[in-house]
């Protein structure tokens, strides 16, 4: 049954570790409801009320777009192998746009200043409500591996395929957000 939390702790942390896939849901006044599944190798708990992942290049930029008009994100992991669970983070988003400083230092202290070909932004969540459920209704499946498209894709595009890509795809949303993905500020 489902129980809520203000917080994460060391369990529930442990738990979203554990998980191969997560799911991260968005929409904004007037909007479709995005949802998007995620790598959950790209998750990172940042504090017990703040998480991030690092966000691939994909065929659209939903999250962003919601996130700029101010609308909720949560995100929502739940347990295919082992005990059963459910547990969703219900908050607001940022995004820290890949070249940014913000970026850059996420990047350095959340992911070992790994970046994946592809990756176009990491989004930061603040969060005040954690939420678990049974989850006796999920299914289980056996974790097979990773896929290797998207870096394979990444690659063979190069950076200025995909900053080509990113702007015929991801500069507004399905419903005509704006995304901010090219606001950076000018170099100085």
């Amino acid at each position: 049954m489902a129980k809520q939390f203000t917080a994460l702790d060391a369990t529930l942390t442990a738990f979203i570790g554990r998980q191969h896939v997560f799911f991260a849901a968005s929409a904004a006044p007037g909007s479709r409801v995005n949802v998007s599944p995620k790598d959950g190798a790209s998750f990172r708990v940042l504090g017990p009320n703040r998480a991030a992942w690092l966000d691939q290049t994909g065929s659209g930029n939903e999250t962003a777009a919601h996130t700029l008009a101010g609308g909720p994100v949560t995100v929502m992991f739940c347990a295919f192998q082992g005990p059963p669970l459910i547990l969703r983070l219900y908050g607001r988003a940022r995004i820290a746009l890949r070249g940014a400083p913000d970026y850059a230092r996420l990047l350095a202290e959340a992911f070992a200043g790994e970046e994946p070909p592809g990756a176009r932004q990491i989004v930061v969540l603040d969060f005040d409500l954690v939420q678990t459920s049974c989850g006796y209704g999920v299914p289980l499946f056996d974790h097979v591996g990773e896929r290797d498209n998207l870096r394979r894709w990444a690659e063979a595009k190069g950076e200025d395929g995909l900053d080509d890509y990113r702007r015929e795809k991801n500069a507004v949303s399905l419903d005509g957000l704006p995304t901010g993905m090219f606001d950076l500020p000018a170099a100085e």
